[in-house]
C-alpha cells in the first residue's frame, strides 16, 4: 500500500481533497490532506506574514511528525509552489511527485512569475482592496468548478496573503533525487500558464504527462478519475 500526502491549492483547504482521499483510503492506502496555515479551518492563523515558506513548513512537518517514508506527495494549483519546495527539503522520504494542473517552479521564481501581467495586476488590486496583503479567493465558475458544485467551493474556499505568491522558491537541487513525476492537466479549464506547464512537463523525461477533461478543481469535478491517475502515480 502507498502513502499520499495531498496538498490543497489557493484558498481552498484539506477539504477539497475529501472525494479523492476517501477513494484512496477505500483501497487500503494511507492519505493525508493537510490544510495549510490560514485556510479553511485554519484560517484564523491568517495574516500578513504567513507566505509560501509557510505552507513549505506545513507539508515538511506533516512528513516528518507523521514519520512518513515513500510518500507520493500531491500538489493541486499553486500547491504545486508549495510540494516542490517541500520535496527538495524531504528529497528521501518521497517516491514520487504529482502536480494537478499546478505550477511547476524553478530555483528563484514565485507564484507571480508564472502567471501572466495581467493576472498579477489582477491579485495586486485585490492585495490593494484587502487592506494591502490580503487576496480574496477566485470564484469557482472562473475556475470552471462543475456548476453543481461551485456553491459548495465558493463557500469553503478563503483569502491568503499576498506573500503566498510573492516569496521565491529556493531549491538545492536533492529534488532531483525524486525521479518518479506526473503532470495531470485539467483541460475543461482554459489557462495560458497552466498550458506552459504541461509544455514544460511534457519536455522533461521524468514527467508522465496526462489532460482529464474536468475543470480546474479535477479533485471536485472527476474524482474518481484522479484516483485512477494516483493509484498509477503511486
Amino acid at each position: 500500500m502507498s502513502t499520499y500526502v495531498l496538498v490543497h491549492g489557493a484558498w481552498h483547504g484539506s477539504w477539497c481533497w475529501v472525494r479523492v482521499a476517501e477513494r484512496l483510503r477505500a483501497k487500503g492506502h494511507t492519505v493525508f490532506t493537510p490544510t495549510l496555515t490560514g485556510l479553511a479551518e485554519r484560517s484564523h492563523l491568517m495574516g500578513p506574514t504567513i507566505s509560501l515558506m509557510t505552507h513549505v513548513r506545513d507539508v515538511v512537518g506533516t512528513i516528518k511528525w507523521e514519520g512518513l517514508n515513500d510518500v507520493i506527495l500531491v500538489g493541486h494549483s499553486y500547491g504545486g509552489m508549495v510540494i516542490t519546495e517541500a520535496a527538495d527539503r524531504a528529497a528521501d522520504s518521497l517516491k514520487a511527485l504529482v502536480y494537478v494542473d499546478a505550477l511547476i517552479p524553478g530555483d528563484g521564481q514565485c507564484s507571480l512569475d508564472l502567471r501572466s501581467e495581467e493576472q498579477n495586476k489582477i491579485f495586486h488590486a485585490k492585495a490593494k482592496a484587502g487592506g494591502g496583503w490580503r487576496i480574496a479567493p477566485t470564484k469557482a465558475a472562473d475556475f470552471n468548478v462543475n456548476a453543481a458544485d461551485q456553491a459548495w467551493v465558493d463557500g469553503n474556499c478563503t483569502d491568503m496573503s499576498i506573500a503566498c505568491f510573492t516569496k521565491r522558491v529556493r531549491l538545492t537541487g536533492a529534488i532531483d533525487r525524486v525521479p518518479n513525476r506526473m503532470y495531470i492537466r485539467a483541460g475543461g479549464f482554459a489557462s495560458e500558464h497552466f498550458d506552459t506547464m504541461l509544455t514544460k512537463a511534457k519536455a522533461d523525461s521524468r514527467f508522465d504527462c496526462h489532460t482529464l477533461s474536468g475543470g480546474h478543481d479535477l479533485m471536485v469535478d472527476q474524482p474518481d478519475e484522479l484516483t485512477d491517475l494516483l493509484l498509477k502515480a503511486g
